[in-house]
């Protein structure tokens, strides 16, 4: 039953999801519409010039990550920066995904 009244007893926090859904749903839209020759951008990002914003788009990843949560202090393992050290593992994967799609994609 709590998850019904969920809007009403958290109305920033269920707004702020419905929001972050619909602009991933935008985004998955406008992907799938890409074959149809609408969407301009992933033509931009997998084409010749896509392996160097992925490139740079890697390296940034590394130092942020890389660099930045050697300067965290490390608690253990009830420590907040796991969450941080997720973001990194997912965020990563597709930067390198999108960065071998760019390059195989040439």
């Amino acid at each position: 039953m709590q998850l019904f009244t969920l809007a009403f007893t958290h109305p920033v926090e269920f707004g702020a999801s419905v929001f972050a859904v619909a602009v991933m749903m935008y985004a998955f839209a406008r992907a799938a519409l890409a074959a149809d020759g609408r969407a301009t951008w992933t033509r931009r990002i997998t084409g010749p010039n896509g392996k160097w914003l992925f490139s740079l788009l890697f390296v940034g990843w590394a130092v942020l990550f890389g660099v930045g949560l050697q300067l965290v202090p490390h608690e253990g393992a009830n420590s907040p920066y796991g969450g941080i050290g997720l973001i990194a593992l997912f965020s990563g994967f597709f930067v390198m995904m999108g960065f071998l799609w760019s390059v195989i994609g040439e």
